[in-house]
C-alpha cells in the first residue's frame, strides 16, 4: 500500500513547479522577443526531437485551437471593395433562390437545394475574387469541384457575368426544354462547356479531387506537365465529410503530400 503524500509537501512540489513553469514560459517570451517567431518554432522543434529520442510522445497537433492563427495587429487589409462585393454576393444568394422557388412553382416536386449555397456564398464569393485563378501563360489554372448542391449559387453567379441565359435559368433542372436548360448537379458530360468535372453523388467529388491533384504531381514528375502551379479546389459539405469514400481516401493525400491539393468543408448542419 503507497503511504499518502503530506499535504505540506504536496503544496511545495506544486509551487516549484508553478515556478519552474512560469520560467520557461518566460524564457520562450524572451526568446521570441529578442530573435523572432522563427527562432522560436526552431527551439520548438528541437526540444520536440529531444522528447522523443527520451520516449516521451509530445500532444498530438492535429486539432489547432478556434482562434485566427493570424494577429490582428498582422492582418493585411481586406484586398477589394468588401462593400461591393457583399452587395454582388447578396444579388447572387437571392437569384439563386429565386430560381429554384420560380422552376418548383412552375413544375412541382422538380427540387432544388437553396440552404447549401446560402451558406456557402461568402466562401465561393471570396474564393472567386482573390483565389481561384484560370490558365494562363505562367500559370497551369486552378481546377474548381463544387459542392453539388451549391449548383443554383453557381449558375447564379455565371447568368451574372453573362455566361447564362435568363431561359436557361428558367430551364433548371430541365435539361431537355427548348433553348437549353441547367442540369441538377456538376457534369462535364450534361453541361461540357460549363462543368469540369462532376461532384456528386455525395462523397465523390473529394476522391476524384485527390486523383486530379495526385496525377497532375505525377505529370509534373515526369516533366510532362510545367511545375506552374494549379490547385484543386474541393468544395463539400459536412455530411460528405464523414463518407467511406471521403474517410477511405483522404489518407491518400496525406501520404503523397499534395499540397495542390484544397478541400474546402462548409459546415452548415445541413448534413449534405
Amino acid at each position: 500500500m503507497n503511504a499518502a503524500i503530506p499535504l505540506a509537501n504536496w503544496q511545495d512540489e506544486q509551487e516549484d513547479w508553478s515556478e519552474e513553469r512560469q520560467e520557461w514560459l518566460e524564457s520562450m517570451a524572451y526568446i521570441l522577443d529578442e530573435y523572432g517567431p522563427e527562432r522560436a518554432r526552431t527551439l520548438l522543434g528541437e526540444l520536440h526531437a529531444y522528447l522523443e529520442r527520451r520516449y516521451v510522445a509530445p500532444p498530438p497537433t492535429l486539432n489547432t485551437p478556434y482562434r485566427n492563427s493570424v494577429p490582428v495587429t498582422e492582418q493585411p487589409a481586406y484586398p477589394g471593395n468588401i462593400d461591393l462585393e457583399q452587395r454582388i454576393e447578396n444579388i447572387i444568394r437571392w437569384n439563386a433562390m429565386a430560381m429554384v422557388l420560380r422552376a418548383n412553382d412552375a413544375n412541382p416536386g422538380l427540387g432544388g437545394h437553396i440552404a447549401t449555397y446560402a451558406s456557402a456564398a461568402t466562401m465561393l464569393e471570396v474564393g472567386f475574387n482573390h483565389f481561384f485563378r484560370h490558365r494562363s501563360a505562367d500559370y497551369g489554372g486552378d481546377l474548381l469541384n463544387v459542392q453539388a448542391h451549391a449548383s443554383p449559387g453557381i449558375y447564379a453567379r455565371a447568368f451574372l457575368e453573362g455566361r447564362l441565359s435568363e431561359q436557361q435559368l428558367g430551364n433548371f433542372r430541365r435539361e431537355l426544354q427548348a433553348g437549353g436548360g441547367l442540369s441538377s448537379y456538376p457534369h462535364p458530360h450534361n453541361m461540357p462547356d460549363f462543368w469540369p468535372a462532376p461532384t456528386a453523388s455525395m462523397g465523390l467529388s473529394t476522391v476524384s479531387a485527390i486523383y486530379q491533384a495526385r496525377f497532375a504531381r505525377y505529370l509534373e514528375n515526369r516533366s510532362l506537365k510545367p511545375r506552374n502551379g494549379g490547385k484543386i479546389w474541393n468544395f463539400i459539405g459536412d455530411g460528405e465529410a464523414d463518407e467511406p469514400e471521403v474517410l477511405g481516401t483522404v489518407g491518400i493525400a496525406a501520404r503523397e503530400k499534395l499540397d495542390n491539393l484544397v478541400l474546402v468543408v462548409n459546415c452548415n448542419l445541413q448534413r449534405l
